[in-house]
């Protein structure tokens, strides 16, 4: 099993890349910071993956996107899962305050995204073959008035994956969103935490397991699905008056 994981020294991903380790994957890291990355790599080598790869890259630099692909195929052979966990937190008021900060945070939750899914696609299509998996949120589903820009970016790439998906259909290539709740995380420490929580360990096995059976969306932990449908229900002249 080759596996690709990009934005892969986040908490949610080194979670899910040690349980690809364990079952022997051969594993190709990207991230942006060296000394972190490089630590990822030996902990995933003791841990009994196959062999580890790894490169930098800046989610920002879209131009970039196709060469730390190509890298990643020629490391792994062929990409049977690749996963893609990269992203940060804005401050919304910030964001709502400055367009330029507004576009930042899009660019790297959104467009930086759909930059690497295109590349990532371009190589499944050759192979014929392959997982595509993308860590969104729970946050994409509806604006709320904490972090909608946020919440803006992980729409639109949820908006994306689905038609995505509907255009490999006959391709058998499996493109596979991810909606994680709320997640206790260094991008998430300074906020307060409570019940509905979890940690990166508890909902990996929820994720890979999911990709396994090529679901369409993951909600890990799982009851964010029933949470999220009873937000939904919430008419729009109440909810715009909520402000968690």
């Amino acid at each position: 099993m080759n596996i690709l994981i990009i934005g892969a020294t986040s908490a949610i991903a080194r979670s899910i890349s040690r349980l690809y380790a364990v079952k022997n994957a051969k594993i190709f890291l990207v991230a942006r910071d060296e000394p972190p990355l490089q630590e990822a790599a030996i902990d995933l080598e003791v841990r009994g993956a196959k062999a580890v790869g790894a490169v930098l890259y800046d989610a920002e630099n879209t131009s970039d996107h196709s060469s730390v692909i190509n890298s990643a195929v020629e490391f792994l052979g062929s990409i049977d899962i690749a996963l893609i966990c990269h992203g940060n937190l804005p401050n919304q008021e910030e964001c709502q305050a400055n367009y330029e900060k507004a576009e930042a945070a899009i660019t790297v939750n959104g467009l930086s995204v759909i930059s690497l899914c295109t590349e990532i696609v371009n190589n499944l299509r050759k192979e014929r073959k392959g997982t595509l998996a993308i860590i969104t949120s729970v946050a994409g589903e509806r604006g709320r008035q904490p972090n909608f820009i946020y919440g803006a970016a992980k729409s639109m790439v949820s908006t994306y994956l689905q038609g995505l998906r509907g255009s490999l259909l006959n391709e058998n290539i499996h493109i596979i969103d991810i909606r994680p709740g709320l997640v206790d995380s260094p991008m998430t420490a300074q906020l307060e935490k409570g019940l509905l929580w979890s940690s990166p360990e508890a909902i990996a096995p929820t994720i890979v397991k999911g990709i396994g059976k090529k679901k369409h969306v993951i909600y890990a932990p799982f009851y964010w699905r029933f949470i999220m449908l009873a937000i939904h229900m919430i008419p729009e002249v109440i909810f715009k008056r909520i402000k968690i």
